[in-house]
């Protein structure tokens, strides 16, 4: 592989694709031109339009990877290629190369562990469709409320990171929610996230969006409220506690009210209902609480493999 100018640091581009005949090559080599230092890796997710023969002739390394999805590309990438640094980029031309190096410099000095490249729709005009910036805006909002964050664009395919992510970082998603996925990881394991903003271009004449506006836009939300349960636990079981709660209260409210005699079969009705809320929001901050302990540990856990690994890698 080859070694970052001036040092002996080892930077691998790395270009997701499904048939990119249209842009491939030209993504190739203008990521070629813009750092000669690195070796572009292109993953062939069943192209049947010649991208990998393309990518092969513009002088990438191609490897295939047949499980279908931007997901299973993405974690195939990140356990087969060893580098120092890595870019990642969509092979749809739609990201400019010349901004490379900008994405790259805070991760190589250390000022950073991810650098993701913030698109701008006004450098895009038609190519950021309202629907999509919309959309955007509210997955970054919800991520931000849900972990604290200060992010403007998570679900940008353009971004850099170190080797301590690419070893590290675990992937679940399969489709275009891994990009989400990568940000919510990050932010949960504490590495530190830069944003470079970036313009965003059009797609050339004969290229298609993969992405499916609503069916990728769900799953992304769902996404996000999975992975909320999953590291916010204590939040998430703990507002379904407040609800069930909440519901109980008013079914006492409303018993206390004496809208019904003392033989009323609704009567019985709202104290059953009354009572289950009341177990159910014990049950939920209950789990909340547990799986919170479970993820404080394995957090410490992490923190310390981490620091053992920096000090054999010949830490001070």
């Amino acid at each position: 592989m080859s070694q970052l100018a001036g040092g002996s640091s080892r930077i691998a581009i790395l270009v997701p694709c499904y048939n990119e005949a249209a842009t491939i090559r030209k993504v190739v080599e203008d990521f070629q031109r813009e750092i000669p230092e690195a070796t572009v890796f292109v993953f062939d997710n069943n192209s049947t339009d010649g991208t990998a023969e393309l990518a092969r002739a513009a002088g990438a390394v191609v490897i295939p990877e047949k499980k279908q999805g931007k997901g299973h590309v993405v974690a195939a990438m990140l356990e087969k290629i060893d580098a120092d640094y890595y870019v990642m980029v969509d092979g749809d031309d739609t990201y400019p190369a010349d901004r490379v190096r900008d994405l790259l410099e805070p991760v190589a000095t250390g000022r950073a562990d991810m650098v993701v490249g913030i698109r701008r729709a006004a450098d895009a005009g038609a190519a950021y469709r309202p629907f999509h910036v919309f959309g955007n805006r509210l997955v970054v909002t919800m991520v931000n409320k849900i972990f604290g964050a200060r992010l403007t664009d998570i679900m940008s395919g353009y971004r850099a990171f170190n080797r301590d992510i690419a070893d590290n970082l675990p992937v679940c998603a399969y489709g275009f929610d891994i990009e989400t996925e990568m940000t919510v990881q990050c932010l949960y394991h504490r590495w530190v996230i830069h944003e470079v903003p970036v313009a965003y271009g059009v797609r050339p004449e004969g290229s298609e969006s993969k992405l499916n506006t609503f069916h990728d836009g769900l799953r992304v939300i769902f996404k996000i409220l999975s992975l909320f349960r999953s590291y916010k636990p204590l939040t998430f079981f703990g507002g379904l506690a407040i609800l069930f709660f909440v519901m109980g209260c008013l079914c006492g409210v409303w018993l206390s009210a004496g809208q019904w005699g003392p033989d009323s079969g609704y009567r019985l009705a709202m104290i059953v209902i009354g009572a289950t809320m009341m177990a159910m929001s014990l049950i939920a901050a209950s789990i909340g609480v547990i799986v919170q302990l479970i993820n404080f540990r394995f957090l410490e856990l992490d923190s310390l493999l981490r620091r053992r690994r920096g000090s054999s890698n010949g830490g001070m």
